[in-house]
């Protein structure tokens, strides 16, 4: 008889509630939320200058902002959300430009300038109001912080045509307080730093999310079981979420029904063994000890190894293909991929830990054969 290893299909859920992807379907408004909800609503009021909010990596920033998007009528305001990847001053106006559908990316800055201006403009006749959405501020150089504030000084009847969002992590806090931001901080009308989830709050945040796809109480969690995950996890809501795919996929293979300080303790030595190998120099020996790790208790079935490869492959580039000798290897990399995508929000170190296997692997394939090629 076929073993249900997918935990979804184990505990019949009608999707998984711990995706690491931002989705404001299982938006939680804990304490720093409700408050940062708050100031978010002033700053929306007010309809002018610069609403900051700072978090650590994984504080639900993202998760926050779309939350609130889903909320606002598309018919009063239009919101428009880019990514900084620290980009300059110039850079960053043609940025915002392609972000209003100004696709002429040769236009010099003065017409740039002019075509965003009349943008807003015609937003603003259509009885529209204009929200930029700038992720990732702590990337941003001090010239595209500078072409920002500029943006913000188009009016239309003493009006501002156009309010910004900055969402960053804390040293963006750190950018604002030079004396070169003095401008900046003077437009700030709204900040706000989301901390991490009180331990109270980390129960009804997993029962939260276990009841929008269909939770019955199975599997259970046991007091003790919430109190190690918080001591895992310091309460920053990515990093619950990927300790808790870790949780329920062992607890599908291993067939719980309760869940207990026990069970924690045996994911996180899981993950931390795992951490342990990522300096390991070549795609073969990194896929051998990673395997190694999960292969005795996870059993994943083949199609959902060949789902996890195709999102390795586009993390690496759609240009990558591999031939069948290759694919025995490939498929052990999509455990790889998704194990790194988990630890990735352990730590910082694990992003880099992710980019060097990638490095490792595309280098590793062009100098087997030549398979990565142009589509």
């Amino acid at each position: 008889m076929e073993t249900k290893i997918m935990y979804d299909q184990f505990y019949q859920f009608q999707g998984r509630p711990f995706q690491l992807t931002p989705d404001p379907h299982f938006y939680f408004e804990s304490g720093t939320h409700r408050k940062a909800l708050s100031y978010l609503g002033y700053g929306l009021a007010q309809g002018e200058g610069f609403i900051v909010i700072t978090g650590e990596i994984g504080a639900g920033k993202t998760t926050l902002v779309g939350h609130v998007m889903n909320t606002i009528d598309p018919a009063r305001l239009t919101a428009i959300k880019i990514v900084s990847t620290q980009v300059q001053g110039d850079d960053m106006l043609r940025r915002v430009a392609q972000g209003f559908g100004i696709t002429d990316e040769h236009l010099p800055k003065a017409q740039m300038l002019q075509r965003i201006e009349s943008f807003l403009h015609a937003q603003a006749r259509k009885g529209l109001r204009t929200l930029l959405i700038v992720d990732e501020a702590q990337n941003l150089p001090p010239s595209s912080v500078e072409e920002l504030r500029m943006l913000s000084n188009f009016q239309l009847g003493g009006q501002a045509l156009l309010q910004i969002f900055l969402l960053g992590q804390p040293e963006f806090r750190d950018l604002m307080n030079g004396a070169e931001m003095e401008q900046l901080r003077q437009r700030v009308i709204a900040t706000h730093h989301l901390d991490p989830m009180l331990e109270s709050e980390i129960e009804p945040y997993i029962a939260h999310r276990l009841s929008l796809v269909g939770w019955q109480d199975d599997p259970r969690f046991t007091p003790e079981a919430f109190a190690a995950i918080y001591a895992a996890t310091d309460g920053i809501p990515r990093r619950v979420n990927a300790l808790m795919s870790r949780v329920l996929l062992l607890g599908a293979v291993d067939q719980l029904h309760e869940i207990n300080d026990a069970v924690i303790s045996t994911v996180v030595a899981d993950i931390g063994r795992e951490h342990e190998h990522t300096e390991t120099s070549t795609p073969e020996a990194f896929v051998a000890a990673a395997v190694k790790a999960q292969e005795a208790h996870e059993g994943l079935h083949l199609h959902q190894v060949r789902e996890e490869l195709d999102v390795l492959r586009q993390s690496i580039g759609p240009n990558l293909a591999l031939d069948e000798n290759q694919q025995a290897l490939a498929e052990k990399l999509a455990y790889v991929g998704d194990r790194l995508a988990l630890l990735e929000q352990q730590s910082e170190e694990q992003g880099a830990a992710l980019r060097r296997v990638l490095t490792l692997l595309v280098d590793w394939v062009e100098a087997d054969d030549g398979t990565v090629r142009a589509a």
